[in-house]
């Protein structure tokens, strides 16, 4: 899977792959200053209190169920010590990642169902085992959980017990599966606080433990948040800033910049002929070749067929060139429906009693205009592509008027 740059960063390594190394630099030092640790002392009560509210008010039930295990965790450690206490920690070292692979495997069906009921049972009597086996067989449970799955080279020793390392490792492993694989904010969260979880649990680490989890929880409430402003601005078909976006981004815009609206020719006729699937294929299709558009252009879904480009800084008369380029790009591209039993990667040979797919043909028309003292508003500009866009339709369409 081939991710660009500008996705791989944007959820993946901001703002959550910040926080976490700032996190794992600040909590590792034992000695903080007495404004920091005054705030800490309140910080895990802060992200309990803000991740109850925003999993409720936005109904976000893993968010819940993960805030849920952390103050479980917490709880626990803090309520043994001793030997006990000890072993309590391998084993949440060992159980906290699995869980925490379950929540996320879960889809969001709101709080009050039976699949609910279900987990709270399982957490409840995974619990309650757990407990029992320590209180009854505290050796063993030592020893298993302290098992040595492998040698270790040269005689060294890992800064978590085998068991902890390889289950931490292999939920961090899916987790970042997950996050490739998706680009949610929200599941991207979870490869990031897995990584907190690690070092929190490591003996290396400075602070508690549950400011580990806290700043765990605050990774997953950052999610949600990335999440929801993606929702907002962000078109789900496309990828691509949707119309939200295209009017925050005229506000910003200075006296100088052009703009165009781009509308698919006889998108009506696809979704008539061959289905409303088919249309979603065009819709994604033509978005990609906009999106490679030069001079500084950037690209919004504007609605239903129709898009929208700006070029900031740019006057109309630069700005046609590129818009030429999408316009053949989009007419040179070789469209072919993917019908059910059509492979989603390009095959090597050309397949032999399959149904064959003819390509079709997408164009688009486009009508541009530009800021000036007849158009100072967005509003005026944006009517002005239009009327335009409506003259290269008439005049035949699969053409560029301004």
């Amino acid at each position: 899977m081939t991710l660009t740059l500008k996705k791989f960063i944007y959820p993946f390594l901001l703002p959550n792959g910040l926080l976490c190394l700032l996190t794992g630099f600040g909590l590792a030092c034992e000695d903080l200053p007495a404004e920091l640790s005054s705030f800490f002392s309140v910080f895990p009560y802060l992200v309990v209190v803000a991740g109850g509210l925003l999993g409720w008010r936005f109904n976000r039930t893993r968010l819940l169920f993960a805030i849920l295990l952390f103050v479980l965790v917490d709880v626990s450690l803090r309520s043994v010590s001793g030997d006990p206490g000890r072993i309590l920690l391998q084993g949440a070292a060992v159980l906290l990642p699995p869980n925490l692979l379950l929540v996320l495997w879960f889809s969001e069906r709101g709080l009050v169902n039976l699949r609910t009921v279900a987990w709270l049972l399982f957490l409840s009597a995974e619990f309650s085992v757990f407990v029992w086996l320590l209180r009854t067989h505290p050796a063993e449970m030592r020893a298993y959980l302290n098992y040595p799955l492998f040698e270790v080279p040269f005689g060294g020793t890992l800064f978590l017990s085998q068991p902890a390392l390889f289950s931490s490792l292999l939920a961090l492993l899916f987790f970042a599966w997950r996050a490739i694989r998706t680009s949610a904010a929200f599941d991207v969260s979870f490869f990031w606080a897995q990584i907190v979880l690690i070092l929190g649990f490591s003996t290396y680490a400075g602070q508690p433990l549950r400011l580990y989890l806290a700043s765990a929880g605050l990774l997953l409430l950052l999610g949600i948040v990335e999440m929801s402003h993606s929702l907002a601005y962000r078109d789900e078909l496309t990828g691509l800033p949707g119309r939200r976006a295209l009017y925050e981004d005229l506000v910003k815009l200075g006296s100088c910049y052009s703009l165009a609206m781009l509308d698919i020719d006889h998108f009506k006729k696809f979704n008539d002929t061959h289905g409303h699937v088919v249309g979603d294929q065009v819709l994604r299709m033509v978005a990609s070749k906009l999106s490679t558009v030069g001079g500084g252009g950037k690209v919004f879904r504007f609605g239903g067929e129709e898009f929208s480009v700006i070029f900031p800084r740019r006057p109309l008369k630069e700005a046609l060139p590129f818009l030429e380029l999408l316009r053949s790009a989009v007419e040179d591209a070789r469209f072919i429906p993917r019908g059910k039993d059509r492979s989603k990667k390009k095959p090597k040979k050309k397949p032999v009693g399959k149904k064959q797919y003819p390509a079709l043909k997408v164009t688009i028309s486009i009508g541009g205009a530009e800021r000036s003292e007849k158009l100072p508003t967005a509003e005026l500009i944006i009517d002005a592509a239009d009327k335009a866009l409506y003259r290269a339709k008439k005049a035949g369409r699969n053409r560029v008027c301004i």
